[in-house]
C-alpha cells in the first residue's frame, strides 16, 4: 500500500456508542465522526471534527478546549471505573490503568493543581463557576452533582461531555494525562471564528 493510500486509511473505533470513529489520518491531523450524543449540543451525532495532533507540542491544553483523547482504562473496562476506592456518587480523582484502546471526544473544565466541585453538571474552579453557555442542564443522576471537591493532578486535565446528563467523563473515571490527549478540535466553528466557505464535501 503506497504512503498517500496509508495516509488516508480509515479506522474506526466505537465502544458502547461513546467512542468516535476515525477516517481520515494524516501526520499532523485526524478527521472524526461522531457517533453519540455526549457532546450535544455543540456537537451532533454524525458531525465531523479534524483534530489537530500539534496542537499542544509547544503549549498546555486550555480550560474549554474541545479534545479528542485516549480515556483511563477503567473508562472502558468495567468494574472499578477510578484509580482510587471512591463512595458511589463522588468525583474520581485518579485515573485507574493504561488507556483504552478507544477515542471519546470531552471538553476541559479544570487542569492542574485546580480544585473542583460539579453542581448540576457545571463545573465550579477554584471555588467558582465556569463560564459554561455551551453546558446542556443536568439535575437528575450522580453526574449532575457528585460528591466532593478534587484537585486535579499534575499533568493531568479534567474532562466533561457538554451534554452533562449523558456523557461518560471523568467524573466517573478521573482526570486524564497529558500523554492521552490527542489533540484539539480546531474547526472554525468550535473556536468561535468565521468559518469560510469551503469545496470539501466532507
Amino acid at each position: 500500500m503506497s504512503r498517500a493510500a496509508r495516509d488516508w486509511l480509515g479506522v474506526v473505533v466505537v465502544w458502547a456508542g461513546l467512542g468516535i470513529a476515525v477516517w481520515q489520518r494524516h501526520e499532523d491531523t485526524e478527521r472524526y465522526r461522531i457517533p453519540s450524543e455526549s457532546m450535544i449540543p455543540t456537537l451532533e451525532i454524525g458531525d465531523r471534527i479534524t483534530v489537530n495532533k500539534e496542537a499542544y507540542d509547544d503549549e498546555d491544553p486550555e480550560l474549554q478546549d474541545i479534545v479528542v483523547i485516549r480515556p483511563p482504562r477503567g473508562a472502558v473496562s468495567g468494574g472499578r471505573l477510578c484509580g482510587v476506592d471512591v463512595s458511589e456518587g463522588e468525583l474520581c480523582p485518579r485515573p485507574r490503568g493504561k488507556p483504552a484502546d478507544v477515542f471519546f471526544v470531552q471538553r476541559i473544565v479544570a487542569g492542574p493543581g485546580d480544585r473542583l466541585r460539579v453542581r448540576r453538571g457545571r463545573a465550579i474552579v477554584d471555588g467558582k463557576p465556569l463560564e459554561e453557555p455551551y453546558a446542556q442542564r443536568c439535575v437528575v443522576g450522580v453526574g449532575c452533582t457528585p460528591k466532593g471537591e478534587i484537585t486535579i493532578p499534575d499533568d493531568h486535565w479534567f474532562m466533561m461531555g457538554d451534554n452533562r446528563g449523558a456523557s461518560d467523563d471523568s467524573r466517573f473515571w478521573g482526570p486524564v494525562p497529558r500523554d492521552q490527549i490527542v489533540g484539539r478540535a480546531d474547526d472554525c466553528r468550535l473556536l468561535n471564528l468565521r468559518c469560510e466557505k469551503s469545496d470539501d464535501p466532507g
